[in-house]
């Protein structure tokens, strides 16, 4: 998972829709702060065709399959990751933003909560 040149987040991919923040959010049914904020985290992919040109996200199947209805074993919330691992929350991010650990956003009715589990 690289930050550089203009992409925050996963591998960067040519396939998929690229949209903008609004449209993912819609997509996703969630707030465009949100997007933001997961791109600056490195949980999602978010691209600049030039330098300070607005954020877009790329729609593959791989950026939805990171939004689940249900946890999938062996993830654990983020406060349980950080106790879990021993370091921050930025860490757990870096992480992720790595390829050294998995995350998805699991989506419930009454609850939304970011969970983590080790990349195999």
């Amino acid at each position: 998972m690289s930050g550089t040149c203009g992409a925050a987040g996963i591998t960067r991919s040519t396939d998929g829709e690229l949209v903008s923040i609004q449209e993912a959010a819609k997509r996703l049914d969630m707030a465009p702060s949100t997007l933001h904020r997961w791109i600056n985290d490195g949980f999602i992919a978010g691209e600049q065709l030039t330098p300070g040109a607005p954020w877009r996200i790329r729609v593959t199947p791989e950026l939805l399959a990171r939004f689940v209805e249900q946890t999938p074993d062996g993830y654990v919330p983020m406060q349980d990751a950080t106790r879990i691992l021993g370091v921050s929350r930025q860490t757990v991010l870096q992480r992720v933003k790595r390829g050294e650990l998995d995350a998805v956003h699991v989506h419930h009715v009454d609850d939304q909560a970011t969970l983590f589990g080790h990349s195999s």
